[in-house]
């Protein structure tokens, strides 16, 4: 199966866009330990970051269902990089509100134009291979942020945060060199369209049922990514540097999303979407229940193997659900749903500061229950 180069030079992007998303979630016991701040203090970093990037996501996807732009793309990159890139030198806790805002935003502009092109890409009969390709490079990106924050931390102190600039001027480099190359997709975006429209109609009730699963898995990734350092720091009394690094192994196994994508090309992307979340709610029940370090550590693994095999059939299933407007639909799953769950942060913060951590995540077993019985809904689409 065939798989166009311009993708691998967006699943860069997508490397250099969600590493600012882990670093996020890494300082933040830097920030704790300098700053005192409590969890729910802490959680509503995150919280603010996703929250004012879901509202701009789903213009930037109309937007882009009007015309690719590139520009949408670099500059989301370089906002993304400069906010995090200032967190070091702030002190005032609303001063990191502003900065993580903007970074959010940066975020959210990236990923409806990037999905929307990966969407233009030729890849005949490897469409999940192919958004494979883009959530791998999102899952490097997320692996690499904590181990990138720790060096930096542990090298430079706070102040080591500038350094986070580095990803937003390379991505802003390499386009610099295939602008025109990506323009030239709108001739292959409408072209698409108008087949598209004469073979299948907008499906917006799979599309909306799609997006209460999408909500589910939201709440359970930005989550654990919150909390799983803390979790280990306060049940198996390791290292603020060790739980950093933790995040990074759960981001690292996550990459095995590059085979949930050609797995599904094969035997369906919704019946991939279920089997996901049929690893996922035993492991998290376990993890959750257990005192030893040694089994918590195994059901990590299968933790995130579910969450991440999920991904590529969620996006590739929105797409054709409603696949007249595939910028909306990656506006609205990649980042409003998205952030919509990411907004419950706070919510297990405050779980966390009143009754432990480990209630915390038997809310979040719960949820995984939900997002399976969803995941079981979703109406059949004819795979093309």
């Amino acid at each position: 199966m065939w798989i166009s180069p311009y993708k691998y030079i967006l699943s860069l992007g997508h490397l250099c866009s969600d590493i600012n998303q882990s670093i996020l979630s890494a300082v933040l016991p830097f920030l704790i330990a300098t700053y005192h701040y409590d969890y729910t203090t802490a959680a509503m970093l995150v919280t603010v970051s996703n929250v004012f990037g879901a509202f701009v996501q789903p213009f930037i996807g109309m937007l882009s269902d009007k015309k690719n732009k590139l520009l949408y793309m670099t500059l989301g990159v370089l906002l993304a990089s400069g906010g995090m890139a200032v967190t070091g030198f702030i002190s005032n806790f609303f001063g990191l509100w502003i900065v993580v805002i903007m970074s959010g935003i940066g975020v959210a502009m990236f990923h409806p134009q990037a999905a929307k092109l990966f969407n233009s890409v030729p890849s005949k009969n490897a469409k999940g291979k192919g958004m494979s390709i883009f959530s791998f490079g999102g899952k490097v990106g997320f692996t690499l942020g904590p181990v990138y924050t720790a060096f930096l931390m542990n090298l430079f102190g706070m102040k080591g945060t500038i350094l986070f600039l580095i990803p937003g001027i390379v991505f802003g480099i390499v386009c610099s060199f295939f602008d025109k190359d990506f323009e030239n997709l709108d001739v292959l975006e409408v072209e698409k369209k108008e087949e598209v429209k004469s073979e299948q109609n907008d499906d917006w009730s799979g599309f909306i049922k799609l997006c209460c699963v999408v909500f589910s898995r939201s709440i359970l990734s930005n989550g654990i990514s919150t909390f799983l350092a803390f979790y280990f720091i306060q049940q198996f009394s390791k290292s603020n540097s060790f739980a950093s690094m933790l995040l990074s192994v759960f981001y690292g196994i996550g990459s095995i999303t590059f085979l949930g994508g050609g797995i599904a090309d094969c035997f369906g992307h919704r019946k991939m979407v279920r089997l996901s979340f049929c690893i996922f709610l035993p492991a998290i029940f376990i993890f959750t229940n257990t005192s030893h370090f040694v089994i918590a550590l195994i059901m990590l693994i299968f933790m995130i193997c579910g969450e991440s095999l999920s991904y590529s059939p969620m996006v590739v299933l929105e797409q054709k659900y409603i696949p007249n407007h595939t910028g909306f639909a990656s506006g609205i799953t990649l980042g409003l749903v998205v952030s919509i769950g990411a907004a419950l942060c706070p919510v297990l913060g405050y779980v966390s500061d009143a009754y432990g951590l480990n209630y915390a995540f038997i809310i979040m077993t719960i949820v995984c229950a939900i997002a399976l019985a969803c995941s079981m809904l979703l109406p059949n689409v004819e795979e093309k």
